[in-house]
């Protein structure tokens, strides 16, 4: 596929004190004509170190965290091309991978959405897809060929935006965790193609793209957003009963784990079953 087939599309980069990531994103982003930056109140320099970086970019600042899911919908309401990618700044896409995978797209025509193969390192593939879980339990060896599936992790993913308008985007619900399984949920449910390109594959530096002041704080909060994510999710998907039986088993399972954390004393895990333990207190359904 040629060069200029990149005016097809448009990236968006979702960023929250992500500065040390952006030179990374500069073999891909320096050559698309189209970049969204949903910035998300970072205090690193994100922002203007983006605009610096790359003078054709729209930095979309938000002066405050939105959340990511609702951080893409205010970029992705902007976009204008056939094509959004998805990109989060700790993924390292080539030009070459982003070719490839719009080649995909021009062959899967009814694919609504279509993902590269994460990687861990250049030798480990990540399982960045399955079946959903409600459905069906994924089983069996790696994918070999493009194929179907019911769920791709959101750090990449190419939107073919017709097809998306059927089932909307992000459900601003969902903080942090759980948007992209619920994106897919509905992908699925409304009988849209997702298809992996496991030929496709793409560096993903998982948890890497925050460096905040406060590590114990960012820690807490992975583990309040996550709580509150999966509740919200069951409580979508399944019913409310259901959301509200794991709530009760979180509470006590947490609750006796956490004297245990404090005796091993490792501030990581302490910070976010710290944070699980009241999100889940927290949550209350909507």
């Amino acid at each position: 596929m040629s060069p200029s087939a990149f005016s097809q599309v448009t990236i968006v980069v979702v960023t929250y004190n992500s500065a040390h990531c952006l030179p990374m994103l500069s073999p891909l982003l320096s050559v698309c004509p189209n970049v969204l930056i949903s910035d998300n109140g970072s205090d690193d320099g994100t922002a203007d170190k983006a605009q610096m970086l790359w003078s054709h970019v729209t930095v979309l600042a938000h002066g405050r965290n939105l959340g990511f899911g609702a951080a893409n919908n205010r970029a992705l309401a902007q976009v204008r091309t056939p094509f959004a990618l998805l990109l989060n700044p700790d993924c390292e896409m080539t030009p070459q991978a982003l070719l490839a995978l719009l080649s995909s797209a021009e062959i899967f025509t009814d694919a609504a959405l279509l993902a590269p193969q994460l990687m861990a390192s250049e030798e480990k593939a990540e399982v960045n897809y399955r079946w959903p879980s409600a459905y069906w339990t994924s089983r069996g060896p790696a994918a070999e060929g493009p194929l179907c599936v019911g769920f791709v992790c959101g750090a990449v993913m190419l939107l073919r935006m017709e097809r998306m308008a059927l089932t909307g985007f992000f459900d601003e619900r969902f903080f942090l965790y759980y948007e992209d399984d619920d994106l897919c949920l509905r992908l699925f449910q409304a009988k849209q193609p997702m298809v992996l390109c496991p030929e496709v594959k793409v560096l993903h530096r998982s948890r890497g793209s925050v460096r905040g002041r406060s590590p114990w704080r960012s820690e807490y909060l992975r583990g309040f957003h996550h709580a509150q994510s999966k509740l919200i999710f069951l409580n979508k998907h399944e019913s409310l009963q259901a959301a509200q039986k794991l709530r009760r088993r979180l509470i006590w399972t947490t609750t006796l784990a956490l004297p245990l954390r404090v005796i091993l004393f490792s501030p990581k895990l302490l910070a976010r079953m710290c944070g699980r333990w009241w999100g889940v207190l927290k949550w209350k359904a909507s």
